[in-house]
């Protein structure tokens, strides 16, 4: 586990990658496409070195599995960073301002602690286990987090991605037994938005990886909702594990009534 004060030297980190991310916004910048099809920018780059960088001298020691620059493991790592120094580059592209930096430091396959900074925003997501969830926003102090499920038969108010979805989301939105409001939103803004209470339930089905999910995850969990596998496990991570994650479905309460994501 980590400190308060550690903690702080994440977000401290999380922070400056954000404003190497905001240099590059303000630019005319171009990218490149990566071998998987996503894109690259400068920004990536910029803030993939702050967050490395940072990691070494605040923790030196843990490895860390970024996106953009990560070795390859050597022997087994039961605490390690994941790291996504620009989550949600179609975002930043079209310049939505909907797109994160994300730590997450994870223990045994748990997000035991993460740092979600959304630099447009000016927003800072952090949370680690026995120190609660929290939000900055600029201008005004920190609030703690905590998630609250709908009541019995209230509509539910859906999160969903703003680049991908498709027939898969429309029918799982069919098989829900209440009424539901939909809004999109991009990047892991979405297990933010459910853990500050403007949104109660995200489900996800098509690609992410590791790096896209576990800082967010951390903040909702430790506001008290749940990120779940199609079995109803929660969603674990390691680097013996594929790296793109199952389908899940994040929660403002693991107990809640919804639809399951593989039925025929």
């Amino acid at each position: 586990m980590i400190d308060r004060a550690q903690l702080q030297l994440l977000c401290d980190i999380a922070i400056a990658a954000g404003r190497e991310v905001m240099d590059v916004y303000g630019t005319e910048f171009s990218h490149v496409q990566k071998d998987d099809n996503s894109p690259l920018t400068e920004a990536d780059l910029r803030a993939d070195k702050v967050i490395c960088d940072g990691l070494a001298r605040a923790f030196p020691g843990v490895f860390v599995l970024s996106e953009e620059s990560s070795p390859k493991a050597i022997g087994s790592h039961d605490r390690f960073f994941l790291v996504d120094p620009l989550d949600g580059t179609k975002e930043f592209l079209k310049r939505n301002d909907e797109f994160t930096v994300n730590i997450a430091l994870v223990e045994d396959g748990v997000p035991v602690a993460g740092v979600v900074v959304a630099p447009a925003l000016n927003e800072l997501y952090f949370a680690a286990q026995g120190q609660g969830a929290w939000k900055i926003a600029e201008g005004s102090p920190p609030i703690e987090l905590n998630t609250k499920a709908p009541r019995e038969n209230a509509a539910v108010r859906v999160i969903g991605s703003r680049s991908h979805g498709g027939e898969e989301l429309s029918r799982w939105l069919s098989c829900l037994s209440v009424e539901h409001s939909f809004v999109a939103a991009g990047s892991s803004l979405k297990f933010c938005r459910i853990a500050e209470g403007a949104a109660d339930v995200y489900p996800r089905m098509g690609p992410t990886s590791q790096w896209d999910t576990a800082a967010a995850q951390a903040v909702l969990e430790c506001a008290g909702g749940a990120v779940l596998d199609p079995q109803g496990r929660d969603l674990r991570y390691g680097l013996s594990r594929p790296i793109l994650n199952p389908n899940f479905i994040a929660l403002a309460d693991r107990g809640m009534k919804v639809p399951p994501l593989n039925f025929g």
